[in-house]
């Protein structure tokens, strides 16, 4: 063997190096973290050099073994510690919230050309914005729920809106996840309220009519440009709701996989995923919330850069059908670099 083609081998089965982004501005920082560190847990270490990057604020930096900690320099994101300078093949995403979920981080990276794991800059723009995302989903023909779309600035008073939405409602952050802020409001002295707090989290707020139903999550990983739908799980609060505490206590929730549901509502479910991951072109591991009843399936929302820990939906998803954890972040690296 030649020395050029030998260089050229080695160069291709070098390990890439891994950037695993967590913490974020947002309620979900903790949950983000755990997301993180379990990523790095199980990345294929024969494949990869993992290298966890916190941000928090201005504040991006490494910490390693010994404790002492490293900052990011974000003129081309590269890291600097006592031995080398560090850049990075890949930018595995797991900040649930902003500015992991919103495009402001996929703007960032585009320009410096550093692939990544999530859906692009538009795409998580645009279904971070949950009143937006309805409306893109609602015109392509997917059931969703009555809501209205109300402004910090220019909220006044809750009339118009009981004109409007019947109770009960859900009242929710309009740009957040993980239902941070979130309440379902039974009687209308209550709605004030419920307003106010969502808007402890956000300056938008989405008023949303309760469906009665069943919930399901579809989730999809894209893999060599094919889509593996996942099975579909039903999620089964103990609480009044699926809301912040239940999605993140196992005694508080129970998610069936797989669902316990028709043939044909599976098939049904699948398909709008897959549809909708096509239309809203989106990119990585993304899961799809609905509630069902017998008018048919409501869209609820999507979640660009869902839970990865041992708890969440989308890894117990995998592990159903015999994919490891190391397996599917794998893949989803693998997509993020095309190879």
């Amino acid at each position: 063997m030649n020395i050029a083609l030998q260089i050229n081998l080695k160069q291709y089965f070098m390990k890439k190096n891994i950037a695993i982004l967590s913490g974020g501005n947002s309620g979900e920082y903790e949950i983000s973290i755990q997301s993180g560190n379990f990523v790095a847990e199980y990345l294929d270490f024969d494949l990869y050099n993992p290298y966890q990057i916190l941000i928090k604020g201005k504040d991006w930096f490494y910490k390693a073994q010994n404790g002492k900690e490293f900052f990011i320099n974000k003129n081309d994101f590269s890291l600097k510690t006592d031995e080398k300078k560090v850049l990075f093949d890949c930018v595995f995403i797991a900040i649930h919230g902003t500015p992991g979920e919103d495009g402001k981080l996929q703007g960032y990276f585009d320009m410096l050309k550093i692939p990544y794991t999530s859906c692009n800059l538009t795409t998580s723009a645009l279904t971070f914005n949950k009143s937006f995302c309805k409306s893109v989903v609602s015109s392509l023909g997917v059931l969703t729920a009555e809501s209205i779309h109300i402004h910090k600035k220019h909220f006044k008073d809750i009339s118009e809106i009981l004109k409007t939405i019947t109770l009960p409602c859900f009242v929710k952050p309009n740009n957040g996840g993980s239902s941070v802020g979130m309440s379902r409001v039974n009687k209308p002295e209550d709605l004030l309220k419920a307003i106010y707090a969502a808007f402890m989290e956000d300056d938008e707020v989405l008023i949303e009519e309760f469906i009665k139903g069943r919930e399901i999550s579809c989730g999809i990983v894209k893999y060599r440009n094919e889509l593996i739908v996942l099975p579909i799980a039903e999620i089964i609060s103990k609480k009044e709701f699926f809301d912040y505490e239940a999605k993140y206590d196992p005694e508080l929730a129970e998610e069936i996989i797989p669902a316990p549901i028709t043939i044909e509502v599976e098939k049904e479910c699948k398909k709008i995923s897959s549809f909708l991951f096509e239309k809203l072109n989106c990119s990585g591991v993304v899961r799809f919330d609905y509630i069902f009843n017998d008018s048919g399936l409501y869209f609820l929302e999507v979640n660009t850069i869902p839970g990865l820990t041992e708890n969440s939906i989308i890894p117990k998803m995998a592990k159903n059908i015999g994919i490891s954890f190391q397996k599917l972040f794998s893949m989803i690296i693998a997509e993020a670099l095309g190879t």
